[in-house]
């Protein structure tokens, strides 16, 4: 289990992309999380419960995620078997470049709307395309050879074509396993995060005992409550920030009441402060 001391910071991705094949065999997981990037996640073996948001999904193989920056999200590992997987962090900027007037290689995660599934199964014929494309993708990415940074970006470019494809086109439906209380507790804070949410008005709200809440919530997001409505918090005043709204406005406005807090809380969780962060998003 996760404790206290739990560090909230987002995945530094600073490249236009970063590809990742592991397979591993520690039943740990990650807690609940996102990324200032899009997410591809292809699940290729193992015993798997996949989070986004308030969805929960036993993943098989062949299961394709796309995940936006807006999304939290974590694979919780069941047992200690060999779980594999791939995972691609994509910039927007990227994502634009290798887009087009006509086609735009963004829509399988920014057109989903809220609340549908952000998962498709593949077939075998599917897996199996796609696995040609990700190995010759991480062959170039370990080349030096004349051309592989071009050949990169050409592979890159037919596995985004062909994830926009799958998703327009998927007919299967996942089953979501998460706990409904636990999906109406998520529900309930994103729609009450700026107001003042605390452990005994959510057990007021939904009729259960406190504890019970703090155990749910912290059996299958990862994160304690206090945690989670930190980050949600901080993800608000982020949006805020970039959209040109002043410090102190972000601050009251996402939900902190305290704005000594909110700035050591900003920068603990982002590595920089709210400042810094806001001045970086107005650069050309």
């Amino acid at each position: 289990m996760m404790n206290e001391s739990i560090d909230l910071r987002y995945d530094p991705i600073r490249k236009d992309f970063l590809y990742l094949h592991r397979t591993t065999t520690t039943q740990l997981g990650t807690f609940y999380h996102r990324h200032e990037a899009y997410e591809i996640y292809l699940f290729l073996r193992g015993n798997v419960h996949f989070y986004v948001e308030d969805g929960c999904y036993h993943l098989k193989p062949g299961d394709l995620i796309a995940i936006r920056p807006d999304e939290m999200h974590r694979a919780r590992v069941l047992d200690s078997s060999e779980y594999e997987r791939i995972t691609i962090n994509l910039q927007r900027s990227y994502l634009d470049r290798l887009s087009s007037p006509a086609t735009s290689l963004s829509d399988c995660f920014d057109n989903r709307r809220k609340g549908l599934h952000p998962i498709v199964r593949l077939n075998e014929e599917q897996l199996n395309r796609l696995r040609k494309l990700t190995d010759a993708l991480e062959s170039h990415l370990n080349s030096d050879a004349y051309g592989a940074d071009i050949m990169v970006n050409s592979y890159m470019a037919q596995i985004l074509v062909f994830m926009n494809t799958v998703f327009r086109d998927a007919h299967f439906v996942h089953t979501n396993i998460m706990p409904d209380v636990l999906r109406n507790l998520i529900r309930y804070i994103d729609e009450h995060l700026t107001e003042s949410i605390s452990l005994t008005q959510l057990s007021s709200a939904f009729y259960l005992n406190g504890t019970y809440i703090s155990r749910l919530f912290k059996q299958h997001t990862g994160l304690t409550l206090r945690h989670y409505l930190l980050n949600r918090r901080i993800h608000l005043a982020k949006r805020l920030l970039a959209q040109g709204h002043s410090v102190t406005e972000a601050c009251y406005m996402s939900g902190f009441n305290d704005y000594a807090n909110f700035i050591r809380s900003f920068t603990k969780v982002s590595g920089i402060s709210p400042g810094k962060y806001a001045r970086g998003k107005k650069r050309p």
